[in-house]
């Protein structure tokens, strides 16, 4: 490849992150914001591509971004198959996949289509997913749930997993496929911890349901009979059941909101009940940390967590202090989903990254 730029497409429910790198280097940074209005008249999240699409370009021609430079258009991935970790090359399966949301249905599911749309106008480029959510490494017996009807699957932050593993591996000059970790990654969503055993993620909360600790907006693992009783009170639908549990529960349901910058500053000042509840998400992510430490036998090389609430230090403090003792943490405060998906745009055009067919 001559040109030397990567695209990386980044969409949410309400935003469309985009950069622009040459090299290492950030070049162009922009959140594109959309309205409720604006994406009202949509009756699926499928039917933005275009939309999205013609907003991407447009920053890009008005931001003089020289298209015919970018040779590699990295995007988001979203609710494709599962697979193993790795760099995809976006191709129909993917893309019939994506529009059917095979295993799921979310704004990272536009991604890789929009990914694709822009990459098919400009001659040198080629669209590509890194490390989607699907990503599934777990080992059989992590898949057994106790009941024969459900089996536990793996959906979680791979992007961030295994951008933070090689980080450390490289850090202390090991190789990450050498190394035994238990990370979690603390978003404003779902939590997900993982055991990681020489390269792969062999076991894993699924983070995209609120399994597992709960977090700012999920509920996290519940008492099955107290859940079922709640389903069929009467009080709410499926649908409503579905977001109490991914989108309103959590820090948001016993404080009244979301935003770190306020929950911190309720900590900060004081605020007994919201340090309380602080407290307990820390527990419930140090007991899972725990149950993955397990899962390697406690022979744990390091112990990495990462995620934005990792700047408060009461938090921070509380968390540590009960793992500690498992292995050696690493905190990392700052996570940015673009630049490790333009790391990976860097290792397809230096020739590092294998490129996977995906079927």
């Amino acid at each position: 490849m001559s040109a030397k730029q990567i695209l990386v497409i980044y969409p949410e429910v309400d935003i469309t992150k985009i950069a622009v790198y040459r090299n290492t280097s950030l070049i162009f940074l922009k959140s594109i914001r959309h309205k409720a209005e604006a994406l009202f008249g949509f009756s699926h999240v499928i039917e933005e591509l275009d939309y999205r699409t013609e907003l991407i370009l447009e920053e890009l021609i008005n931001n003089q971004i020289e298209l015919m430079d970018i040779a590699v258009v990295m995007a988001r991935g979203g609710l494709i198959k599962p697979l193993k970790s790795g760099v995809y090359q976006v191709n129909e399966a993917m893309k019939r996949d994506l529009r059917v949301g095979v295993m799921g249905m979310h704004a990272t599911n536009l991604g890789g289509l929009i990914a694709d749309k822009i990459a098919s106008k400009l001659p040198s480029a080629k669209a590509y997913l890194a490390d989607p959510v699907v990503v599934d490494e777990m080992e059989p017996i992590a898949k057994v749930s106790g009941l024969p009807q459900i089996e536990r699957n793996s959906i979680f932050h791979a992007l961030n997993h295994f951008n933070v593993s090689r980080e450390y591996a490289k850090s202390i000059n090991r190789n990450y496929k050498e190394l035994k970790m238990v990370i979690a990654y603390i978003g404003n969503g779902g939590v997900s911890v993982g055991a990681h055993r020489c390269g792969q993620v062999i076991d894993v909360n699924q983070a995209f349901d609120g399994d597992g600790p709960f977090s700012m907006t999920r509920a996290g693992s519940l008492p099955v009979g107290q859940l079922i009783d709640l389903c069929y009170d009467g009080k709410y639908t499926r649908e409503q059941m579905h977001k109490l549990i991914t989108e309103h529960g959590g820090l948001i349901a016993y404080l009244g909101t979301k935003s770190l910058t306020e929950i911190t500053s309720m900590v900060d000042s004081g605020d007994e009940k919201a340090r309380f509840y602080v407290d307990a998400m820390a527990y419930q992510i140090a007991k899972e940390i725990g149950s993955m430490a397990a899962v390697l036998e406690f022979n744990v090389d390091a112990t990495l967590i990462m995620g934005s609430i990792m700047n408060n230090k009461f938090f921070t403090d509380k968390l540590i202090s009960r793992v500690q003792k498992i292995a050696p943490v690493s905190v990392y405060p700052i996570v940015n989903d673009l630049d490790s998906l333009a790391m990976n745009g860097m290792m397809i055009l230096h020739g590092e990254a294998e490129i996977i067919e995906y079927v």
